[in-house]
């Protein structure tokens, strides 16, 4: 059964179809954060943006309900933080300019203490902002490629500086298409929770977005009622069924499909011409009716 349009929904298909921009605070981790997140909103399951460390705070996207099956799509765009390099020695001269040569693709190898495999990989940085740099501190912003280490970044700029350095406090401030304009705290999602259950459902919609959200930032197809009934299924998007594609969409690009009244249907791989009269266009990922 297709889902409303994303307007048109009431808070129980709000809460089971959902995404909260949070705010997560130093402290727990980001699993147990998400898993409050779950008991608050007396859903199934709850899925985050991906990992933050306990004293790490800032941009946690958090899927609610049957949106967990989208989190794959956090790995599709860039990340932000700011963070605080703590040097081991006076900051040198050269500093702007040893900073800047790391605007680039790193080497990386996951610290021993992550919960992936310690194989090295590429990683690129696509910003790097010296911000101010204060007695033995350098405040530092960053915006990167998914999965990138904040905190072996530090080091090995403490490394190139030749002071040595360390990552200090850490904050995310964006996670695509996320960013900290519109966070909401835990409070706030409780508050707003109870004011629901007394009949104000205003707050709940500003804290809770409709899933669609998080695909804001893929390329879009849009497809038909008919189309959509067969994906629910199980079945590919084939070329018949296809009204438009974006214009900037390649092959091989992980895509977002959505009924004509911006209802998400699935995720998938672009593989064929919706131009096409007929033939595969988009092959399933994940399946979100």
């Amino acid at each position: 059964m297709l889902r409303d349009p994303p307007e048109h929904r009431s808070v129980d298909d709000l809460l089971s179809f959902g995404v909260v921009n949070l705010d997560k605070p130093p402290g727990p981790s980001a699993h147990q954060v998400t898993g409050w997140v779950r008991d608050m909103a007396d859903v199934d399951r709850a899925a985050h943006s991906g990992t933050l460390d306990p004293k790490v705070t800032g941009c946690l996207p958090t899927l609610l309900g049957d949106a967990t099956r989208m989190a794959q799509v956090f790995l599709e765009g860039s990340k932000e933080y700011v963070s605080v390099l703590e040097l081991h020695g006076p900051a040198p001269a050269d500093i702007d300019s040893t900073v800047a040569e790391f605007e680039s693709k790193l080497y990386q190898k996951p610290p021993r203490k992550s919960a992936v495999s310690r194989r090295l990989r590429v990683r690129e940085v696509y910003d790097l902002d010296l911000l101010e740099v204060k007695d033995r501190q350098a405040l530092l912003r960053i915006r990167c490629e998914s999965g990138t280490y904040i905190r072996k970044l530090c080091h090995d700029l403490g490394l190139a500086l030749g002071t040595g350095g360390h990552m200090g406090h850490l904050r995310r401030t964006a996670t695509d298409p996320f960013d900290d304009a519109d966070l909401v705290t835990l409070h706030d999602l409780a508050d707003a929770l109870a004011f629901a259950e007394e009949g104000d459902e205003s707050w709940l919609r500003d804290v809770v977005s409709p899933a669609e959200r998080a695909l804001s930032h893929l390329p879009s197809v849009t497809i038909a009622n008919s189309a959509a009934r067969e994906v629910a299924n199980g079945a590919p998007v084939y070329a018949p069924g296809v009204f438009d594609v974006d214009a900037d969409a390649s092959r091989g690009d992980l895509v977002a499909c959505f009924t004509d009244d911006g209802s998400a249907v699935c995720l998938g791989e672009l593989v064929g011409d919706a131009d096409a009269d007929a033939g595969e266009v988009v092959s399933l990922e994940a399946v979100l009716v």
